[in-house]
């Protein structure tokens, strides 16, 4: 079974942008220390040991920073931003849809934030509530290395529910510098010199013009990184998480081979929203029974066909959006959702020994995984432990059922499919790898350990 290739555009482009390869350069570790300032960037990840950085925005004093325009800020135990005065009407023509209707809007714009590491890519994530009749916008504007700026891109036209709009990518941006490909920022040419120097984020919340709903989001945030061109990383050693495996249910992405071809048709192509369902429900959230009425009630897992659904980028075609997944699980009560890039297979093993599972993109061969007995241009799995000797154990959704989901996989081959960027294929050509890039979803109310990773992570 060849899985399909999440991006295959995308992988092209990050390819022929890369130019040399380093063959073997160190993906990093963790700083000893949280906190900002010194020689770690708010949170604490070592400069000098890696590129990757995620800020959020999260807090009261994250949101009151930002310029507002007709927004206000929602206090609590999880402070957002609220539509609350509109700065005006415009009309939105979905373009899946086929409707315009008129909506009110206010918007959020982020301070600058000029990440320690100058990136090449940028993905935003975020998580809202958007009841009935509403829908956010999220953008990004780059400050290039060279003093000039980009436009303003979309990065996301979302909502929870499908009945308003169709939550969608935006194709064609980009500036000759840099392209928005489905879902992220990309330096058209990174051996030119050109790099993400800083960058704002700009919310737009809409209402149905002259409603009273209100939609509100808790969290926005962006990764920025820099990832070297690599085929292969450094093997790293069994740590923190060895002998540890968290409880997650076991779903099959296979089982659903067929069904609803309005969302991608099941199968290889619910890879991510199968892996999402596994991780929010190992946190306890199931979903709603009647948010699952609309589901045949003759098949089975009804829960991964709603993921499905409401992860589903009507641009893209398909459920494999990272952030529309991100957002998705912070639908469930009190979750949050975010993407970003790890460094190491150490922070993963950190991860899981506080109790967080990930959900990781990766691509290979058959012949580079050991008992996966398949190859893939692009597919979502989870990790949820390591055995004693340091392997890894996975939750893959290309299980042919349920009882097959549950993988051991070797932790060399593992780490090192996840972590590269670049790879060669079965046939000897150049394919791209995504560096590591993972979601990651945790509760609101997390438990000290884990929220002191979190921060010291720079997650929150």
């Amino acid at each position: 079974m060849a899985l399909t290739s999440r991006r295959t555009v995308l992988a092209a482009a990050a390819v022929a942008a890369a130019g040399t390869v380093t063959a073997l350069t160190a993906p990093g570790a963790l700083a000893a220390g949280g906190g900002g300032g010194g020689a770690t960037g708010r949170g604490g990840r070592n400069r000098a040991a890696s590129t990757i950085e995620y800020r959020g925005w999260t807090s009261a004093d994250d949101w009151a920073a930002g310029s507002a325009d007709g927004v206000t800020v929602v206090a609590g135990a999880r402070p957002g931003v609220a539509l609350a005065t509109p700065a005006g009407t415009v009309d939105y023509a979905d373009p899946h849809l086929g409707t315009t209707v008129s909506y009110d809007y206010a918007t959020w714009v982020s301070p600058a934030h000029t990440p320690a590491a100058p990136g090449s890519e940028l993905i935003a994530s975020w998580n809202a509530d958007t009841p009935a009749g509403t829908f956010v916008k999220v953008e990004a504007r780059a400050d290039y290395a060279d003093g000039t700026r980009s436009p303003w891109y979309t990065m996301g036209i979302w909502a929870s529910g499908d009945e308003d709009i169709h939550r969608t990518s935006v194709d064609g941006q980009e500036d000759g510098k840099s392209t928005v490909w489905t879902d992220t920022l990309s330096i058209d040419d990174t051996e030119n010199g050109t790099r993400i120097a800083s960058y704002r984020l700009r919310l737009t919340l809409h209402r149905a013009a002259g409603g009273d709903a209100t939609p509100t989001v808790w969290r926005v945030g962006a990764m920025t990184s820099d990832v070297p061109a690599r085929f292969e990383v450094p093997a790293s050693e069994p740590g923190a998480a060895r002998g540890i495996e968290l409880t997650a249910p076991t779903y099959s992405q296979n089982i659903h081979v067929g069904r609803y071809p309005e969302y991608d048709n099941g199968g290889e192509a619910w890879c991510s929203p199968t892996s999402s369902q596994m991780i929010i429900e190992s946190w306890g959230r199931t979903a709603d029974p009647d948010d699952l009425a609309w589901v045949n009630p003759d098949y089975d897992d009804p829960q991964v066909c709603h993921a499905a659904r409401f992860t589903f980028d009507y641009q893209y075609g398909g459920c494999g959006n990272w952030p529309f997944n991100a957002a998705y699980a912070a639908t469930y009560p009190d979750m949050e959702g975010l993407v970003t890039r790890v460094a190491s297979l150490d922070e993963a093993e950190e991860l899981i020994a506080a109790g967080i599972p990930l959900i990781t993109s990766v691509s290979f061969y058959e012949a580079e995984l050991d008992g996966s007995g398949y190859g893939t241009s692009g597919h979502l799995m989870t990790v949820v432990g390591f055995t004693e000797d340091g392997d890894v154990i996975a939750n893959d959704p290309a299980g042919d059922n349920n009882a097959e989901v549950r993988r051991v996989y070797p932790r060399r081959q593992f780490e090192n499919i996840w972590l590269r960027t670049q790879r060669y294929d079965q046939n000897g050509d150049v394919k791209s790898g995504t560096g590591g890039v993972c979601y990651l979803y945790f509760p609101v109310g997390a438990s000290p350990r884990q929220r002191r990773l979190l921060r010291r992570l720079g997650l929150c």
